[in-house]
């Protein structure tokens, strides 16, 4: 196909600017990292949240969940930064960026946890109750782990699109991967060269999640 458009590969350009790939990608798994920790935080949080006795804390969290949900994270991104985080004072970009992603993933990570420990038999409570066991007893030894093995899947598939959507963060100057391979077509008019290098970065990243997930659920069902 590349043949019958009669492209004309010229990866030497690229390659002179190699090294902002390799900035890109580094700092693309920083931010991802802390992303992907925050956002289990919240999911965490908002899960718990919205079983909550506090009428005003369901009602919160409900509130951020459609929210985030129902609108596209490139707007939450314009808004949050130049909106929210200025008036705030918050300068670094970059931080700034990692807890935008967050708190996009993390209203799905809650819905995902909090469905997953709702599929849990509601026998297994009372069997909980009936041992005598406190309310972190329950869930630390009976429901979260059954729980776990029924979010793994999801988690994953929500984990390695966080990846994927850090690179929306380019629009407020984040010199992430897709940010530094845009400024490199900028710079040599090498489209392709350019953007295949990011595709085969970003499953270099995604990959391995996957990957070793399936490891950790075939481990779990023996």
């Amino acid at each position: 196909m590349f043949k019958n458009v009669s492209y004309t590969f010229n990866w030497d350009s690229v390659w002179e600017y190699r090294q902002k790939f390799i900035d890109g990608f580094f700092m693309t798994i920083i931010i991802s990292f802390f992303a992907l920790i925050l956002s289990f935080i919240i999911g965490l949080f908002f899960a718990y949240a919205q079983n909550s006795k506090l009428i005003i804390l369901r009602f919160f969290s409900r509130f951020y969940i459609e929210i985030i949900r129902g609108t596209p994270l490139l707007v939450q991104i314009l808004i949050f930064f130049y909106v929210f985080a200025n008036n705030l004072g918050f300068e670094n970009r970059y931080i700034v960026g990692t807890v935008i992603l967050a708190l996009f993933a993390g209203a799905y990570v809650s819905e995902i946890i909090r469905g997953a420990i709702e599929s849990v038999d509601f026998e297994q409570y009372e069997t909980a109750l009936s041992l005598g066991m406190t309310n972190y007893q329950m869930y630390r030894y009976i429901i979260f782990p059954q729980a776990f093995r029924r979010m793994l899947p999801a988690l994953t598939g929500q984990f390695a699109s966080i990846i994927k959507d850090s690179s929306l963060l380019s629009i407020i100057s984040i010199s992430e991967f897709t940010m530094n391979a845009q400024e490199v077509n900028a710079y040599t008019y090498s489209t392709l060269e350019s953007y295949i290098p990011l595709a085969v970065g970003y499953l270099l990243l995604t990959y391995p999640i996957s990957y070793y997930t399936n490891k950790l659920e075939a481990n779990i069902r023996k």
